[in-house]
């Protein structure tokens, strides 16, 4: 009686090993399974930011190029003061030309010891803000140094990495973002104030608004046109 009832708690401790260790395998499994997959996405992300950077360094010798023929151009017109200030409104509407004049500088932390962040600044705001200070009048606006244009994309690479112009933004260990913006004065504080800065403190991010003489750094990428192209116009007499 006694070796059955032995029998039985072996047999029972054997069984309950048994599933102890397909369950350990099943984890070890699954685990090395997300580790695999964490490797492939890394790899993957790794591989569109080479792309967009290689892409980004093609569009800068671009720009490089097509600057130096309108300088090219614009010398030849110098003795003409409509044309030389026609180029030079052109150049401040591309963002191709280093700007200065009254503006506001909002500054964002969503990390620190003084913010209580549920959820890190996403390109979403970056992009929401960027519209708010178009709608203000703003005539020129950056983004951590990175001039905004209209064809400037702001995307994600990963969940790491916030790409402005293809130029990356690291978020790991936190990010403070810097927008500059030209235009009114007292209307980007209020447009900023009411539509940015409180859903973003409510968020618990720490944001500051100030008015100063602010400096726009030029765009420093390139034109790529693959489908556009310049219409001629009918000229009646």
């Amino acid at each position: 009686m006694v070796k059955k009832h032995i029998v039985s708690v072996l047999t029972i401790a054997a069984v309950a090993i048994g599933f102890l260790l397909s369950i350990q395998m099943q984890i070890q499994k699954e685990a090395d399974l997300a580790e695999q997959i964490q490797r492939q996405r890394v790899s993957q992300t790794k591989a569109v930011l080479n792309s967009l950077q290689e892409k980004n360094k093609e569009l800068q010798e671009e720009y490089a190029r097509l600057t130096a023929e309108l300088e090219k151009y614009q010398s030849k017109d110098t003795q003409n003061p409509y044309i030389a200030l026609r180029l030079d409104k052109l150049k401040i509407m591309d963002g191709t030309m280093k700007v200065q004049g009254p503006g506001v500088r909002m500054v964002i932390t969503d990390t620190g010891s003084d913010t209580h962040v549920t959820f890190p600044l996403t390109t979403d705001d970056l992009r929401r803000i960027i519209n708010t200070v178009k709608f203000a009048g703003a005539e020129a606006i950056s983004i951590n140094g990175q001039r905004v244009i209209a064809s400037t994309s702001i995307v994600m690479s990963g969940t790491s990495t916030i790409l402005v112009n293809s130029v990356p933004i690291s978020r790991i260990g936190g990010t403070t973002y810097e927008i500059l913006a030209i235009g009114n004065q007292d209307t980007l504080v209020d447009y900023l104030t009411k539509l940015e800065a409180i859903p973003l403190k409510q968020a618990g991010m720490k944001v500051d608004i100030v008015r100063e003489i602010v400096t726009i750094p030029s765009y420093k990428g390139g034109y790529r046109f693959d489908y556009a192209e310049p219409e001629e116009e009918e000229i009646t007499y």
